[in-house]
């Protein structure tokens, strides 16, 4: 199963929510034009989107403002992408270089603020003060993750419950959002509501963990990015954990003293210590068991086409290769 499969139950409402994309990017200052059209025709999964549309479909929402809530979130995603370019001083990604790399940091970080702003004015307009506290509250914690991304950045003493509370902020609170949003347009039972969120939770931190896994075990022309950046950045992710935890004395002070200074001198000794240590077993399990939540918070909702595309997602997040 491949995203065009997954997606093709809602490719009339994706393709809806790109027209909005293209309509809502406009700007009388070229430059803004200029860095969210580059980012946004960048590629990308449209994963967030994706979960708003297929959650809206689950409970049965027959209005529009799908399409509105699905571009709010890829743009507060996209915000959130220019930001962290920035802040990683990362020059590839989706095999592209990055905004920042083409536009300078300034431009890149101004038009992220331009991006979290359109969202905001759009949400408004949907006028539903739920949609607006789950969003907003989703934004704030967002931005919590980054800093404590940042704060863990080249602390190897990051354990397992640290590093999840990361993926929990950063990454799986937009998910978590994104699902729950169909679910308030289509005035769902509190039980589907908060199953949805459960959902877009576990979800996140599954794609989040296999995103961590690829970048010791992926190809880079799939990827999209180099492989090592996290540890050039100094990044405790779970297959770095994991050797420090259960390799041997040696494999563990190998990757704590990549961690501490960063860079891609000891990429390859690293790479061969996760890789025979059992690291990329033991995070694709926790992503698996991660997917399983993820499928069992929904088993309240109805028997349907979405519901079924929901579970394949939830699959497909911990088979990937990119």
């Amino acid at each position: 199963m491949n995203l065009e499969q997954l997606y093709a139950l809602i490719g009339p409402d994706m393709k809806a929510v790109d027209a909005v994309i293209r309509q809502r990017l406009h700007s009388d200052v070229v430059l803004v034009r200029q860095v969210a059209e580059y980012i946004i025709q960048s590629g990308g999964k449209r994963l967030r989107p994706a979960l708003v549309l297929l959650s809206a479909g689950a409970v049965d929402y027959r209005g529009t403002y799908h399409h509105d809530l699905a571009a709010v979130v890829e743009f507060i995603h996209t915000a959130t992408l220019l930001h962290d370019d920035v802040v990683d001083e990362s020059s590839l990604r989706r095999g592209r270089d990055t905004a920042n790399a083409m536009f300078g940091n300034a431009a890149s970080v101004l038009v992220g603020d331009f991006l979290y702003s359109r969202a905001f004015q759009m949400m408004v307009a949907v006028d539903d003060m739920c949609v607006m506290r789950v969003l907003s509250d989703a934004t704030n914690v967002i931005a919590e993750g980054e800093v404590l991304q940042l704060m863990n950045c080249h602390d190897a003493d990051v354990d397992e419950g640290r590093y999840l509370q990361v993926i929990r902020y950063k990454t799986a609170k937009l998910f978590e959002a994104a699902a729950q949003l169909g679910a308030i347009l289509g005035k769902a039972s509190a039980e589907i509501e908060q199953g949805l969120a459960a959902y877009g939770m576990h979800l996140g931190t599954a794609f989040q963990i296999i995103d961590d896994v690829l970048d010791y075990s992926g190809a880079e022309a799939e990827t999209g990015k180099h492989l090592g950046d996290d540890l050039a950045e100094g990044k405790p992710t779970l297959p770095l954990i994991h050797v420090m935890q259960h390799g041997t004395p040696e494999q563990a002070a190998l990757v704590r003293n990549a961690i501490e200074h960063g860079g891609r001198d000891e990429f390859a000794a690293v790479l061969a210590a996760v890789r025979s240590s059992g690291a990329l077993e033991h995070a694709k399990k926790a992503a698996a068991s991660e997917a399983s939540l993820a499928a069992a918070a929904i088993s309240a909702l109805p028997s349907s086409q979405y519901k079924e595309s929901l579970l394949q997602l939830s699959a497909f997040a911990v088979s990937r290769s990119f």
